[in-house]
């Protein structure tokens, strides 16, 4: 297998471009990252690029879709929860259905929370792409366009992604890769989903309301990003670092 990958300078995405062997087949994961580079190595590599396999409609994840579809004629896939927010899929996608292309088996799984139909990709059962639910050292927010809410995302990184071998690379939407195994010993957030590590506890006020800040971590960008419990009906949210006060 060989991965390519480009990331924007302003907006920390990766696009990945993902190939059986040269001279194969190959799919885009995500299109937010810059053009260039991918097709550089696209024609360097002499590969036919099938699908744009995309992880959720947000801009930074799918800024290219049109430009690699009018070049290629390949198609645009995404979760069909998400076809009216992404305007047009050419190929709706399910939890666990699969995309053969070339050498390339590739399986989608449902994870919600960062954007209802927020998807990974699991390729050969060697790697997993992970858009925006899974970063290295830090977790997707609750809080963007087309949100579901804390016990998804929860869910979809302990009871889905968590499940993978732990040896698994994670290539996630933004920034660095990682490894499952290091995400469950060391993001802090799966640390405390585990209890191993305590809540903070503490007061503040989070997108402008009263509430209870569990844990402030690391966030992709440099930043934070906090889990909070809101006064007003216990909801939790994960939310920008920049939104909590003390």
């Amino acid at each position: 297998m060989i991965i390519e990958k480009s990331m924007s300078p302003n907006w920390l995405s990766n696009t990945y471009l993902v190939a059986d062997e040269k001279g194969g087949k190959a799919v885009l994961i995500d299109t937010g990252g810059p053009s260039e580079p991918i097709l550089r190595k696209i024609e360097e590599l002499g590969v036919t690029v099938t699908h744009a396999l995309c992880t959720h409609h947000h801009v930074d994840h799918v800024a290219n879709n049109d430009l690699f579809r009018d070049r290629f004629g390949l198609l645009v896939a995404g979760h069909k929860k998400e076809k009216p927010l992404f305007g047009s899929l050419d190929l709706e996608l399910e939890h666990g259905q699969e995309i053969r292309t070339g050498g390339l088996a590739i399986r989608a799984l449902w994870i919600p929370g960062h954007t209802m139909g927020q998807l990974a990709y699991v390729v050969n059962e060697e790697r997993v792409f992970t858009g925006d639910t899974l970063f290295q050292g830090s977790v997707g927010g609750t809080r963007a366009p087309g949100h579901t809410n804390f016990r998804d995302i929860h869910h979809s990184i302990m009871e889905v992604l968590m499940k993978l071998p732990k040896e698994m690379p994670v290539h996630p939407g933004h920034m660095e890769a990682t490894t499952i195994g290091r995400e469950w010993e060391s993001n802090p957030f799966i640390r405390m989903w585990r209890g191993l590590d305590s809540p903070e506890n503490k007061r503040c006020t989070a997108m402008g309301k009263p509430a209870t800040l569990l844990l402030r971590g690391g966030d992709y960008d440099g930043g934070t990003k906090c889990w909070v419990r809101f006064d007003a009906g216990e909801v939790e949210d994960i939310v920008p670092g920049s939104m909590v006060h003390d």
